[in-house]
């Protein structure tokens, strides 16, 4: 299987925004992946702090 993180960072545009956010979207959504089987198929949006989409996660088969 394959765990795949996309996050779109073309709206933080403030000085250390993209780090600051990819930092808390891993720490969030990493520590909640144990409420997931991590079977294909699998997956969720990701939100920033302001609680804006911008991203998902998702676990595919590997290829």
């Amino acid at each position: 299987m394959k765990f795949v993180l996309e996050v779109d960072t073309s709206d933080m545009r403030g000085e250390g925004e993209a780090a600051a956010e990819l930092g808390r979207v891993l720490r969030y959504w990493g520590g909640n992946l144990r409420h997931y089987a991590l079977e294909p198929g699998d997956g969720s949006v990701v939100y920033d702090s302001q609680y804006r989409e911008v991203g998902n996660w998702r676990i595919t088969a590997s290829s």
